[in-house]
């Protein structure tokens, strides 16, 4: 037998129809309200809510609304994981920089609310605007580097029923690979815009810094992603997924995928390689003149690209939610993310930073020829008939 959907009984839900059954009873339960008062007002009051009713409960709006819910659930699973990656990286420092606390709120589980309180307190600090910035640029790089990070957690599934899908089938986004990559890159040219706006010469360095270590790093991690696309014969997250499971993409794209992850510390931004914003050399780099939740937004969304890049790792490398069945497929998913981000603070704390000479290159003289060697042994997998 068959529900509704066309779906055979016990089969999983996707996210899809799940929102779309909650937002259907919701506008059913209204109705019969609204109707009910149509009935018992006057005639002009009346046509007036039978209208409105006919109106939301039609598909083509019940079909917007649940796309806004599914976003909106993507978007409070996404942040509550990047808490989780906000305490992981503090308890993980501070364990290696044998350092224990304090951690006053929340003490009793591990002081996880600290992050909360936190942020309340950059929420009600005085936002600061210096008098010769660019105001425009100013305030809009912020609201660009935060949306733009929001965006890339839109496209990435956990499962293969849990993700942002256009229609009850469960389709996802189309080419959601490219386009979590496309925003990705959008970061660098925020940044420059916060370094040049602030009129800062530190914020400025820090800035152009950052634009030359995007463009270094985000050729050999397109390469490497160029890779898995070859090999999977897909730009969706579903279909890379699907092809990895006989043999995760990480085993026979093993430098590629040691040259992604290295891109990935780069993009993010975080030791060693956050030169950018290097507190030695350059204050806070580009994020000097920034303060108040501005600054809070631009440290949570460090968090949110950290999480972004190890949720793209365990999709394009790892195999995705591919794992023992008795794990639920999201919670195998986020194990392999989060694994990822415990690696990249293990070398935060455990390689010194370099030179900004040293850093441009070794992207372009290392990492930028083994890209090209990962290409060319997807290249021949490939032609052998491998995948």
């Amino acid at each position: 037998s068959t529900c509704a959907s066309g779906r055979t009984i016990g089969e999983a839900m996707n996210l899809y129809e799940f929102c779309y059954g909650i937002l259907h009873w919701l506008v059913d339960l209204v109705n019969n309200l609204w109707y009910w008062l149509g009935d018992h007002l006057p005639w002009w009051f009346g046509d007036f809510f039978n209208a409105v009713g006919d109106f939301a409960a039609s598909y083509g709006h019940l079909h917007f609304m649940t796309l806004l819910l599914e976003s909106l659930v993507i978007i409070i699973v996404a942040l509550v994981n990047v808490l989780n990656f906000l305490w992981i990286f503090r308890k993980l420092s501070g364990r290696i920089l044998d350092f224990y606390g304090p951690y006053y709120v929340g003490y009793r589980i591990g002081g996880w609310l600290q992050n909360l309180a936190d942020g309340m307190k950059l929420f009600i600090k005085e936002i600061i605007v210096p008098a010769k910035a660019d105001k425009v640029g100013f305030v809009l790089a912020p609201v660009i580097f935060v949306g733009s990070s929001l965006l890339i957690l839109a496209t990435i599934p956990l499962s293969e029923n849990f993700g942002l899908s256009t229609s009850r089938d469960g389709t996802g986004v189309p080419a959601s690979a490219l386009f979590a990559l496309a925003m990705f890159a959008i970061a660098p040219f925020t940044i420059l815009l916060a370094g040049w706006s602030s009129n800062n010469k530190y914020t400025l360095i820090g800035g152009m810094r950052s634009a030359a270590q995007m463009m270094s790093y985000e050729i050999p991690l397109i390469l490497c992603v160029a890779s898995v696309f070859l090999l999977s014969g897909s730009f969706d997250f579903v279909g890379i997924v699907d092809a990895q499971h006989d043999v995760w993409f990480a085993i026979p794209l093993f430098i590629g995928f040691v040259v992604f992850l290295v891109c990935l510390i780069a993009e993010v931004e975080i030791i060693p390689f956050d030169l950018p914003e290097a507190e030695a050399e350059l204050v806070e780099g580009w994020t000097t003149e920034y303060g108040g939740m501005r600054f809070g937004l631009f440290y949570m969304t460090t968090a949110v690209r950290s999480y972004a890049g190890g949720a793209l790792a365990t999709a394009l490398f790892l195999g995705g939610w591919q794992g023992p069945a008795i794990i639920p497929d999201e919670i195998w998913f986020l194990i392999k993310a989060y694994i990822v981000y415990t690696v990249f603070m293990w070398l935060t704390w455990s390689v010194p930073r370099v030179r900004i000479d040293q850093m441009l290159k070794f992207g372009w003289r290392r990492l930028l020829p083994l890209a090209v060697l990962n290409l060319l042994i997807a290249a021949t997998l490939k032609t052998m008939g491998w995948f």
